[in-house]
């Protein structure tokens, strides 16, 4: 057993963990431990954790683990000792004798139970899922600025005290391209990294909802639904995507009451606001709501220059700072902009060696990579342009007056401002003379039905969104 050297047998140690855990957790708790030192005579292994936290964490969850796979590589009574680092600054370190290890029977291990995979060792491991977690999206490289500070602090609080009821669920909203699903990755890494036996799980709408379908075709919709129940943080993005869905949101809503009942943590992302979900069930949405709705703002220019100089700095790339702010000037304030005009960047400055990143280089990629507004319409753009048309004024069109004009202009003005600005109902009618969404969503409704009957209705507003192609 003891022929190879002590720090090989470490190493086939730690490949036989890595074999036996997640990746978050081989890479969260064992990958910092160091080896120190083997003493055959006394049959004692010394290795450095670094902090009293992680020995703590280790003895309390893995002594069973490390039994096995010590005892397969350095042999039965090995003792494992711990030299832990309490002060990183002073280079302080203390060192914890533990007792011998429990000898075990490497010979005769049985399979038990057809359902359970065995793993090299046939440990009794808590049942572990594939998270579907992107490591890469972590709160490390989500930047904070005025339009996330508030998601990211409470999406940072719910990670590390996750057994906490407080804003349960969380349901954040916003436009494509302002880090939703950053965020929500970056709650479910920072939780596993603190409670890796914490049942965790990411899994956006869409998917979802074809594992329901796939379940019902198979007729084992009780073990789906029983599946999830076990969860202990669900996070579902993109939820919009089930407006059209009765029956998954049906089987979603048996799913959310056991977890909420039982204080698990549910965690939403959408392209809207729940108020704005139209088609969805209202039995769902009171429950979205009873938590906190967090809204993602599209970054201002500063964040995405923050952005911007943290994937340069990342990626060891050259960028001049004016071209570092036109880029964050025209990449239409989007963070997946952002970031493939940076990996466009790179990869110019890769093929052609360190090519010089300058002003022509980023406005050649620019147009390649991002879709440029160069005068973005905003809602007052809008109403100027209806009021023009239908010769009224702005503010007939914000007052309450029922005048027949006055009424068409206001319609079209919430149907272009909801085709052409991607707002929420709910801001678009506070725009517009304060008027609540189920206004906007009516008006929408009343515009569509009468361009499909009306041929000079829909040459008035064909006539005004050419206005707007003419005003850029």
């Amino acid at each position: 057993m003891m022929n190879s050297n002590p720090n090989d047998l470490w190493d086939k140690c730690l490949l036989l963990i890595k074999d036996n855990v997640s990746e978050q957790q081989f890479t969260t708790w064992f990958k910092p431990i160091q080896f120190e030192s083997f003493n055959e005579s006394n049959r004692t292994l010394l290795v450095q954790v670094p902090s009293p936290f992680v020995y703590e964490y280790l003895e309390e969850n893995y002594v069973g683990l490390l039994t096995k796979v010590l005892t397969r590589h350095f042999g039965q009574g090995v003792r494992l000792n711990y030299r832990i680092v309490v002060d990183k600054t002073h280079k302080l370190v203390q060192q914890v004798e533990a007792e011998p290890l429990p000898e075990i029977d490497l010979s005769a291990r049985k399979r038990t139970g057809v359902n359970q995979s065995p793993t090299v060792l046939d440990a009794a491991m808590p049942q572990q899922i594939d998270s579907q977690l992107n490591p890469h999206l972590n709160f490390a490289n989500y930047i904070e600025g005025d339009s996330n500070k508030l998601p990211r602090s409470v999406g940072m609080s719910i990670a590390e005290h996750p057994n906490t009821t407080q804003f349960n669920p969380m349901f954040i909203y916003g436009p494509s391209g302002c880090g939703k699903t950053h965020l929500v990755n970056a709650i479910g890494v920072r939780t596993k990294e603190l409670y890796p036996q914490k049942r965790v799980l990411y899994i956006s709408a869409r998917l979802f909802q074809a594992q329901f379908v796939n379940a019902t075709k198979q007729n084992n919709i009780n073990d789906f639904i029983s599946f999830y129940q076990t969860i202990d943080m669900l996070i579902v993005d993109d939820i919009q995507e089930w407006v059209t869905a009765p029956k998954t949101q049906d089987t979603f809503f048996h799913i959310f009451n056991h977890l909420f009942r039982n204080n698990k943590r549910i965690i939403l992302a959408c392209d809207r606001p729940p108020v704005d979900l139209q088609g969805m069930n209202e039995r769902l949405l009171t429950r979205f709501s009873c938590g906190l709705i967090a809204e993602l703002e599209k970054p201002n220019i500063q964040l995405c220059v923050d952005i911007l100089n943290s994937k340069i700095k990342r990626d060891g790339l050259q960028i001049p700072k004016d071209v570092v702010m036109y880029i964050a000037q025209t990449a239409n304030c989007s963070v997946r902009g952002l970031e493939g005009v940076i990996s466009s960047l790179l990869a110019y400055s890769v093929v052609y060696n360190n090519c010089r990143i300058d002003m022509r280089l980023a406005e050649r990629v620019i147009k390649r990579a991002v879709k440029i507004d160069n005068e973005p319409l905003t809602v007052d753009d809008i109403i100027d342009s209806v009021c023009r048309h239908f010769n009224v004024s702005p503010s007939a069109v914000a007052g309450r007056s029922r005048k027949r004009d006055y009424v068409i202009a206001r319609q079209v003005s919430m149907y272009l401002a909801q085709k052409y600005t991607k707002m929420p109902a709910s801001r678009i009618g506070k725009l517009v003379g304060g008027r609540d969404h189920s206004t906007v969503i009516h008006s929408c409704s009343q515009v569509e039905q009468r361009m499909k009957t009306d041929k000079l209705f829909n040459d008035d507003i064909v006539s005004i969104e050419n206005s707007f192609k003419l005003k850029k």
